[in-house]
This record gives C-alpha cells, structure tokens and sequence, in this order.
C-alpha cells in the first residue's frame, strides 16, 4: 500500500464495499471486547480501514454526504451488535479460561504485524525510531498493569468511565492498540462488560426500570467518550498519515508488537480471602466477598504443564492464522 490517506476513488461504489464494512464492524466490536485485539487492525484486514478514517474525518468536518455515512452507519452498527450479543459469553471465558483466551488474543495480536507492515514499507529511519517509541510506550502501560496500575475503590466512577470511552475510541481507530487491554490497564475492563451485560438481561427479561441504572451509570458515560474520541483520533490520524506518515506507521507498528507484552497466557484470579485480598484498592470485607464478581479479582502467574504450552503454543498459531486469514479480505486497504 502507498497512500492510506488518499481518498476512496469515486468508481467503488458502496454496495461493492458493504460485505467488508459489515464484516469490519463485526470484527471491530469483538475485538474491543477482548484484551490485546486492537479494532482498527480489524479495520485493516476487512479492508475498510481508509474508508473508515474517511467517513469518520468527513462527518465530524460537517461534510455529509451519502457514502461516508453508509459507511459508518454500517460499521457502528455491526460492531455495536457484536458487543451487544457476545460480552456476557466473552467476559466469563476472559475471567474462567484466560490462560487460553489470552493464547488466542496473542496469536490474533501478531496476525495484525504483517498487515501494518504492509502499510508502513519501505520502512526508513523515522518508521524504525517510531516502531521503538510505540513499543516501548506500551511495555511501560503493560508494566503499569503488572504492578496494578489503576487499582482504586472508585475506579468505574462517571468521569473514568467516560476515559474508558475515549481509550476504547482511539483504539477503534489506531491499527495495534487495543481497546480492551487499555481498558485493562485503566481497571475498566470488567465493570463495563458486566455493565453491557446487565443492560441487555434487564432488557431481555423486560425489566425496563433495572436497565436504566446500567444505561446511564456505565453505557451513557461510556458512549460519549467513544463519540469524543472517535471524532478526535480520526481527525488526529488523517492529518499525520497525510503529514506524517513514516513515523506514525513506525509508532502503529510499535504499538502492535509491544501489546503482546501484557497478554503473558500464564496467569489465573488469586484465591480469594477476607481480610487478605486487595481487590479495586481494599482489603477483601465478608459483604464485599457477599457481590464479589470473580472479574474483579487480582491475577498472579503460575507454572504451566507441557501441555498447556502446546495448547497455547498449538491457539497462538490459531489466532496468527484467523487474522491472515482475514486479512486477505483487505487486499485494497491492507496492501
């Protein structure tokens, strides 16, 4: 690819790019469910990432006009309806299987190299100062998560939440940043799944008045610091691929490879005990240990058998091979 930044050629019709966008969306929105995916490297294997950044920059500039908004209609509502469905069944295997779902996410994670790879070549000397930057930005948000980063009793509070959003925004945009493994280190994660997850069991079972608490505690908060951020960093990243370029894909390209640094597959929740476990900042309290969802439990590492090396080796490959795959769906932006 020579020029992500050009704009979509007038020939392309919609309907020509709307499988992808759909497909996009979808990928998009299950990957900011799941640490260390990143949603516009999802972006990029569908091969809507250019169209994407497009329509986003040309909304947001007030320049409405039919194609963009299609495509963003088509995007957001896919995605919202994958996370929608699937984060109630994607947190419970996140918090009872991580060791094999954080296997996944790394294989899925490195599957986006070679598509931003592709994006940033012939790489010079800015790309590779920038690749640096990126990877050692994340290695620092990674250690922060090592050492419990964000640990606070009033971490989902309205105005952290609405960071959260804006967190979760950028990485829908940006190619190797993970919304998921942001909202990780900012202690977000789990509280905003489980708040989705309320929302839509109030809703299934008819419960109008219990859905309102999750909808304006958590989504409300949430969904204006995606808004912010997505008009933000859509804006943000035009005018650096345009201005740019080099250094920024060489930071994309860090970002992408450091963000394997934090999925380390080997890792289970602390047992948990009153009076002992720290969870959100304080000790562990019998009523607290009474509503204590297992998400909200501390991890430590543990020796692996051989053979949960080789599952995990046996579900990098898997995830590595899902993204190429998809990523062949993307031959005009990816390439």
């Amino acid at each position: 690819m020579q020029r992500s930044d050009a704009s979509p050629p007038a020939e392309s019709s919609f309907r020509r790019i709307a499988p992808r966008a759909v497909v996009g969306g979808i990928l998009m929105g299950l990957a900011n469910l799941v640490p260390g995916i990143s949603g516009g490297t999802m972006l990029l294997a569908s091969g809507v990432y250019t169209e994407f950044v497009e329509a986003v920059a040309a909304i947001t500039s007030l320049r409405i006009r039919r194609r963009p908004v299609l495509v963003l209609a088509s995007v957001v509502s896919a995605a919202a309806l994958a996370i929608l469905l699937l984060a109630g069944p994607v947190k419970e295997l996140v918090v009872h299987r991580r060791w094999l779902m954080y296997s996944l996410f790394i294989g899925l994670t490195l599957g986006g190299i070679p598509v931003v790879w592709r994006m940033a070549r012939p790489a010079g000397r800015a790309t590779w100062l920038g690749a640096v930057a990126g990877f050692v930005a994340m290695g620092l948000l990674s250690l922060g998560q090592m050492q419990g980063a964000g640990e606070s009793g009033d971490s989902a509070n309205f105005l952290w939440l609405i960071m959260g959003g804006l967190a979760g925004a950028g990485a829908m945009i940006l190619p190797g940043v993970s919304g998921g493994y942001l909202l990780l280190v900012l202690k977000l994660y789990v509280p905003i799944l489980a708040g989705i997850d309320q929302f839509k069991e109030a809703l299934r079972a008819g419960e109008f008045s219990v859905a309102m608490q999750p909808a304006v505690g958590v989504l409300l908060p949430v969904g204006l610091g995606v808004i912010l951020g997505v008009a933000g960093v859509s804006n943000l990243l035009r005018w650096l691929l345009r201005h740019r370029r080099d250094v920024t894909l060489g930071v994309l390209l860090g970002l992408l490879l450091g963000a394997v640094l934090g999925l380390w597959p080997f890792q289970q929740s602390v047992e948990a005990v009153v009076g002992e476990t720290v969870v959100k900042g304080q000790l562990l309290s019998a009523a607290m240990m009474a509503a204590l969802d297992a998400g909200d439990l501390p991890t430590e590492f543990f020796r692996p058998s051989a053979a949960q090396v080789g599952a995990s080796l046996a579900l990098i490959l898997l995830g590595f091979g899902l993204t190429t795959l998809i990523a062949r769906l993307g031959g005009e932006d990816g390439g």
